[in-house]
């Protein structure tokens, strides 16, 4: 037998199962806290130990957006801003599947804001990762609604002028069940985090503060991966269970992570399902009067 033969194939990697590694390498830049996130979703999806034909991710477009292209999963690489409808749409079509979203911040609370707030409203039964690394990094590296007040972008290169959203508080206002902000440094506890929020029913969102040296690191004067992990490093607090609306991004101070919302309420599923079998009191309640009779 010849030494070829003979040698022994390399071990697969542990999340080859999970991969189409015939798309890799994968596009993004050295130091990009993508990879990390990619990661850590494999990891839960792992740990969560759901049938991987019965789970799904839907992503919009941009860096983070191409995630959905690297796994080995049903999944959909949507247009700019449309990834929540189309998850809304998979899930009413196929209430049994576990609905991943993982996308960027200026495609889900830009051209996307409208869409998380009624997904949010309505309790769509899904998970929502949001990798918020501060700008449009795909495109050029323009302001986006996270962009940190001062800091510069190619769209804003005096500083930006304008108060970033608070994502997670956000998600909150419109009725998540569960919410979370972790950075790309806090690998273990975002993966617990993930898998928590694949296993509640309802709408989960998870916030994660990522590297972006290529576009917003280097015009920040944080030019490497590493740069920007210490930064997280040196500034973050865990705080659990706090209102959301008082987790401070601030960069001048502390960038407040954790788990901030674990709730109960029923999903949109549940209350269709009860206006179908009339169990909800019909409109208007009583004692209230309709126009009709108002007038």
């Amino acid at each position: 037998m010849s030494v070829k033969k003979a040698a022994k194939k390399p071990p697969l990697h542990p999340m080859d199962a999970l991969l189409r590694v015939d798309r890799l390498p994968h596009i993004w830049c050295p130091g990009c806290g993508i990879g990390s996130v990619f990661s850590t979703v494999m990891a839960a999806i792992q740990k969560s130990e759901e049938d991987l034909d019965q789970i799904a991710m839907v992503s919009g477009i941009g860096c983070t957006g191409r995630i959905a292209g690297y796994v080995k999963l049903d999944s959909y690489h949507t247009t700019h801003g449309r990834a929540i409808p189309f998850a809304t749409g998979l899930k009413l079509a196929k209430p049994d599947t576990k609905i991943l979203v993982v996308s960027g911040d200026g495609d889900l609370f830009a051209i996307g804001g409208n869409h998380i707030i009624h997904a949010a409203r309505r309790n769509i039964d899904m998970t929502v990762i949001c990798v918020n690394n501060f700008n449009y990094g795909m495109t050029g590296g323009q302001q986006a609604p996270s962009t940190p007040f001062g800091a510069k972008t190619t769209t804003t290169a005096e500083g930006s002028p304008e108060e970033p959203f608070n994502f997670s508080a956000l998600a909150a206002a419109c009725g998540a069940v569960y919410v979370a902000r972790w950075t790309a440094l806090h690998i273990r506890l975002l993966t617990n985090s993930i898998t928590e929020a694949m296993n509640k029913r309802g709408f989960s969102f998870i916030e994660v503060l990522t590297p972006c040296p290529s576009s917003f690191g280097r015009r920040n004067r944080m030019r490497t991966g590493l740069d920007l992990l210490t930064f997280y490093h040196d500034r973050s607090v865990i705080m659990n269970d706090i209102d959301p609306k008082n987790a401070s991004l601030n960069f001048e101070n502390d960038l407040v992570v954790g788990r901030f919302v674990d709730i109960e309420r029923p999903t949109f599923m549940d209350n269709y399902q009860a206006v179908k079998e009339h169990q909800i009191a019909p409109w208007p309640p009583p004692g209230r009067k309709t126009v009709e009779e108002a007038l």
